[in-house]
């Protein structure tokens, strides 16, 4: 079953400034673990790191234009040194036609908007870059907004103004809005503001993981409602049911992906594993072995039209509707 992968930290070695192979290495995933595991789509975050993880590393932070210069540097040399088995895509076209070349697809996407630095014209630089998603928070406040918290107060803080604003100037570049560590606020005003479906490109069910970074039921809904999607993430952290042994179990994803089929109807769920950014005891511990939750899915009871919209469908949606 071919699958697109909304969410993958597979890029941060390129920070190291040293030679990095995307073909073959040793972490989650990699070009012959995603062709192994049939993907069709992996979307790849230049996460920005916070300060103190320079400070964690003993490195010298590294500007974060700098920053993303080197790790999109290290993304499109990847790719091209492989250009028989994966190219880059800008849109649901250029998916198509890999699609039909019998390569996969490599999206490039940005996790922290506060590169954008308040300055509406870096959202068209980024896109000239190839950035075709934007995570608008990570797990601290920037131009956009506010994270998610424990704080009720910071929680419910919605988009700032250059957020709001924002909004229509990243609908009209196509730039899919991403929902994952923000505010429940913010998850609201985006809903209000966006005029295209957006997505949590990383993020579960609340009412099963108590994690902050999790939906409620009602951002579930409210997901359906706007066409937009949440992708399935394989963190222990984020998918164990509260109380429980930290892994990620194939049963774990399933009872999530009920969860969101329950709630908001089948179109709203896909999948965003984190590969490369999570850590602990996983079922699933690599792009290669995706097979393993569709055929959990279908011993779970759900049908192939089902498994093929959470496997690649209605991600594939997404992209046709909010990316140019």
């Amino acid at each position: 079953m071919k699958y697109i992968d909304m969410h993958c930290d597979t890029l941060m070695p390129f920070a190291d400034g040293v030679p990095y192979n995307i073909h073959r290495n040793n972490m989650m995933v990699d070009f012959e673990k995603l062709k192994a595991g049939d993907c069709s789509a992996q979307f790849f975050a230049m996460f920005l790191p916070a300060p103190r993880h320079w400070e964690r590393e003993g490195k010298t932070p590294i500007p974060d234009w700098e920053y993303l210069k080197m790790l999109s540097a290290g993304f499109y040399a990847n790719i091209n040194a492989n250009s028989d088995m994966i190219a880059f895509a800008g849109n649901a076209d250029d998916w198509r036609e890999n699609e039909k070349a019998g390569k996969m697809s490599a999206f490039l996407t940005i996790e922290d908007g506060r590169a954008v630095g308040g300055d509406m014209t870096n959202l068209t630089t980024f896109y000239d870059m190839g950035v075709r998603l934007i995570s608008l928070t990570w797990n601290f406040e920037n131009c956009f907004g506010y994270p998610n918290s424990k704080d009720p107060d910071i929680m419910s803080r919605g988009l700032k103004p250059f957020g709001i604003e924002a909004m229509p100037v990243m609908n009209d570049l196509g730039i899919i809005i991403d929902v994952s560590h923000l505010s429940d606020g913010g998850f609201y005003d985006v809903a209000k503001y966006s005029k295209k479906p957006f997505v949590a490109s990383h993020s579960n069910c609340r009412a099963i993981t108590g994690h902050t970074r999790n939906l409620t039921d009602d951002m579930i809904k409210v997901l359906a409602d706007t066409g937009s999607v949440s992708g399935i993430n394989f963190g222990p952290d984020f998918i164990t049911p509260d109380g429980e042994k930290l892994i990620c179990s194939v049963e774990n994803i399933i009872t999530h992906i009920r969860h969101f089929v329950d709630v908001g109807g089948i179109d709203c769920v896909g999948i965003g594993t984190d590969f490369d950014g999570v850590r602990g005891e996983m079922e699933i511990d690599n792009a290669s072995k995706m097979d393993l939750l569709f055929t959990g899915l279908e011993k779970a009871g759900f049908t192939d039209d089902q498994i093929e919209k959470i496997a690649f469908k209605n991600v594939a949606r997404v992209i046709e509707e909010s990316m140019k």
